[in-house]
């Protein structure tokens, strides 16, 4: 099992430092100039202004320079559209919101997708098999940004305390989590279904049946285990769901998270944000898939002894 997270640690690794990689230089290739307002500078101002900030070199050498300071310093390099205010400053303040919606959604996913397509599993081939699924594939082919103002204009106009914009109180957080998770909830509920539809139908199930052995103790006991394998595979890959999709559902909300900040900061051309996030977000989505390798080792013994 060493090996294994060894391995995989050793991976994700290499995906950040190529993610990275091709951020840099792909963010230099945007059209425009970050410094371009709606006034235009002259030529000398700009010469000082990508001399402070080390963007009259070559590429390389600042490809260089920007992770000397990362490995270094932990620098991730100033804003260059806000005046003396660190990428990582920004990072700081926007990381918990992200962070927090993310784990509510998650939450909300796990709670409502599990519990679904265990009961789609259940009752296969019949009514409530079929209702659950089609609201599943509803919230599949459904995407964030329809989901966002539907729920704002029939709950968060409805119900006293719920914000349709803004991150003034907790209850802020309720209407971007639930629209996160509910879109993952599909998925998971989907995966679910499918996983434990084949464990029920394996032969020590029938001999757990034929025993009589209750409905709750095969499903949550005999069945469960080894039914989740599939919807635990996607957890990782969900969490890269729940952060992406925090670009537009924070943009919808106006919650101040690191989705929204990348979403300025691509228009604003502000190449160090642009890049801290990336990062940030690539650290983030390889901590989520090695944490889901574990759960499945720990799901699945037979993985051990795999290298």
């Amino acid at each position: 099992m060493t090996r294994m997270l060894l391995k995989r640690f050793g991976q994700g690794i290499l995906v950040i430092v190529v993610l990275q990689t091709i951020t840099f230089f792909l963010v230099r290739q945007l059209p425009g100039n970050p410094f371009l307002g709606e006034r235009k500078l002259p030529q000398h101002i700009m010469d000082q202004l990508n001399n402070l900030y080390g963007l009259d070199q070559s590429a390389w050498v600042q490809y260089l320079n920007y992770w000397k300071g990362i490995i270094l310093h932990g620098d991730f390099g100033p804003s260059l559209i806000r005046e003396g205010v660190q990428v990582s400053d920004i990072i700081a303040q926007a990381f918990p919101v992200s962070l927090w919606l993310g784990v509510l959604g998650m939450l909300i996913a796990v709670l409502a997708g599990i519990p679904a397509g265990m009961l789609a599993a259940y009752w296969r081939n019949r009514w409530p098999d079929a209702l659950i699924m089609l609201l599943a594939m509803a919230g599949i082919c459904i995407p964030a940004f329809v989901i966002a103002p539907v729920l704002g204009i029939t709950l968060g106009m409805h119900i006293p305390g719920l914000s349709v914009a803004g991150w003034d109180d907790a209850l802020c957080a309720v209407l971007p989590a639930l629209t996160l998770g509910l879109v993952n909830a599909a998925y998971i509920a989907r995966l679910t279904r499918g996983g434990m539809a084949e464990v029920l139908s394996a032969d020590f199930i029938r001999t757990a049946r034929a025993k009589g052995v209750g409905a709750a103790r095969i499903l949550f006991v005999h069945a469960l285990r080894s039914g989740l394998l599939p919807a635990v595979s996607y957890l990782g890959p969900a969490f890269a769901a729940l952060i992406t999709g925090s670009f537009v559902v924070e943009s919808c909300f106006q919650v101040p998270g690191m989705g929204l900040h990348f979403v300025n900061a691509t228009t604003d051309r502000d190449y160090f944000l642009i890049q801290g996030l990336v990062l940030c977000y690539g650290v983030l989505i390889v901590a989520a898939n090695l944490a889901v390798d574990i759960a499945l080792v720990a799901l699945n013994p037979r993985l051990r002894s795999n290298p």
